[in-house]
């Protein structure tokens, strides 16, 4: 049995063939250790038909009261924001304001198995009785592509349309959101590509930073270093059919990358903010909480020497910020099957190396947190300011700074609320055209331009719009005024005379 959802469905796999079973009114199909429900007819080789081969502008009604049935591309409502700004409680408690909502998880972590307080999952009895799709329901050792994501995503969330249901799609990983909304799929350029596939494939070769500058140095140029995933997925395109992957956006791929004329649902873009003080103080309290709560003992059970922090489960941020506290345990241990360590015992030492590196551990987990928080804001603010999108802000900084459930659900809820209902009661022709100079604005952003920021420690910003952002932001603005002072203290002083 596998538990998907709260919800026990069977599932059983004899030899390579795959057993499909009936349930609840989905047809399960388990692949590669992922589980997904279907409710599309399965082609004659056992496969679901692929999401191009469904119409996703069907005749279909919505579950907004009104009986209305219209021809129009299904309604999507996804609620975005950086970690901790409470998207999952906002979609649960749209339910009570609208019948048939059903939440479909769009975070990357917390579609896997495991990790439950580490990556902050709903639990079951806060769900108040609404369905959630996409959780908990992939091995953790799989590695889950935002392609993957986005064909298991298609057929649920048109089976919620078909049944009157109004899908809200929840989560911070933005990457998968927007391949899920748009059709343009740098994986899909990639298959079609493989029938020139080149003879001799370097695709097992080891990612290297540097033979990728060699190769394409203007992907390069857009990328961290440090980014494994994306050297790898780069060299492996290169390779595989010569093809650069710098020119698959450009031209006529970026008119169709993101853009909002280009969608494939009919879209209601909720974006939740918190102002960056209070919300790091939140993330903050939020990170003792799951330590409080037993986010060590997760990390600990999974922890194993030379662990791929590329893959899986084990890329989620608190896992290998613990590698070295883990590591020095266990070696004081002499065996990683000892038992787990008493956290609260090391944190009450007066001293000691396993002290200091859980502590440090502790620290980097809350500080590379708040990173992502301003990651996740920087390609929000993109999302709107390269793409288009019609995002419908709603910041909910003083319902976090008074801690008031009475402020959330008359400031934050209620607006979207309102937003929600209109949304539903509009027509999708009544949607306007992007005017001419609008689209040529959005069609000369600048992704690929990587800055390199000397006065804030070689901080690498890439594209024009993340540039721009950091020199007005308040540190950059500070440490460039304080090397102005250092400067000018060294100057020579015009008005003293010499002897």
């Amino acid at each position: 049995m596998f538990c998907i959802d709260g919800v026990s469905e069977g599932m059983s796999i004899r030899g390579s063939s795959l057993e499909k079973d009936c349930v609840y009114g989905f047809r399960s199909c388990a692949k590669d250790n992922i589980l997904y429900t279907d409710s599309r007819e399965v082609m004659a080789d056992g496969r679901a038909a692929a999401p191009s081969e469904y119409d996703p502008n069907a005749r279909i009604r919505y579950g907004d009261g009104g009986g209305r049935e219209v021809d129009e591309k299904k309604k999507v409502v996804v609620v975005m924001g950086a970690t901790g700004v409470g998207k999952s409680r906002l979609a649960i408690d749209l339910a009570a304001h609208f019948s048939g909502v059903e939440v479909f998880n769009a975070d990357s972590m917390q579609v896997y198995r495991g990790l439950d307080v580490l990556t902050n999952k709903v639990p079951l009895s806060d769900r108040n009785g609404v369905p959630h799709h996409l959780l908990s329901c992939i091995d953790p050792s799989v590695e889950f592509t935002s392609r993957d994501f986005r064909d298991l995503a298609i057929p649920i969330i048109d089976d919620i349309s078909s049944r009157d249901g109004l899908p809200v799609v929840v989560g911070g990983t933005n990457y998968y959101i927007q391949a899920l909304v748009t059709p343009f799929l740098v994986d899909d350029v990639v298959e079609n590509l493989s029938t020139y596939s080149l003879d001799g494939s370097q695709a097992d070769a080891i990612p290297s930073f540097e033979r990728l500058k060699e190769v394409d140095p203007v992907a390069a140029n857009r990328i961290h270093p440090n980014d494994h995933r994306k050297i790898k997925r780069y060299l492996d395109l290169y390779d595989s059919s010569g093809v650069l992957p710098s020119n698959l956006f450009q031209g006529e791929n970026a008119e169709k990358w993101g853009r909002d004329d280009n969608f494939r649902y009919n879209c209601c873009f909720l974006w939740v903010d918190v102002s960056l003080p209070v919300l790091d103080r939140y993330v903050e309290q939020r990170v003792d909480c799951m330590v409080h709560d037993g986010l060590l003992n997760e990390v600990c059970d999974i922890y194993s020497p030379n662990t791929d922090y590329t893959r899986g489960l084990c890329q989620a941020i608190g896992v290998r910020e613990f590698e070295m506290f883990f590591e020095s345990y266990f070696s004081i241990q002499e065996s990683t099957e000892a038992p787990r360590p008493s956290f609260p015992e090391i944190m009450d030492m007066s001293g000691g190396e396993l002290k200091i590196l859980l502590t440090e551990a502790i620290d980097k987990l809350k500080a590379n947190t708040c990173k992502l928080v301003r990651r996740q804001k920087r390609r929000l603010n993109q999302l709107k300011a390269y793409f288009g999108w019609n995002l419908h802000c709603v910041d909910a900084t003083e319902a976090f700074s008074c801690k008031s459930g009475a402020i959330w659900q008359n400031t934050v809820v209620e607006s979207f609320a309102d937003i929600v209902r209109n949304f539903l009661l509009e027509e999708s022709s009544d949607k306007q055209e992007v005017d001419h100079f609008q689209r040529k604005s959005l069609l000369s952003r600048d992704l690929w331009t990587q800055h390199i920021c000397e006065a804030c420690g070689n901080q690498v910003l890439r594209g024009a719009y993340e540039w721009e952002q950091h020199k007005q932001g308040r540190r950059h603005r500070k440490r460039i005024l304080r090397l102005t002072k250092c400067v000018e203290s060294f100057k020579p002083n015009k008005d003293k005379t010499l002897p």
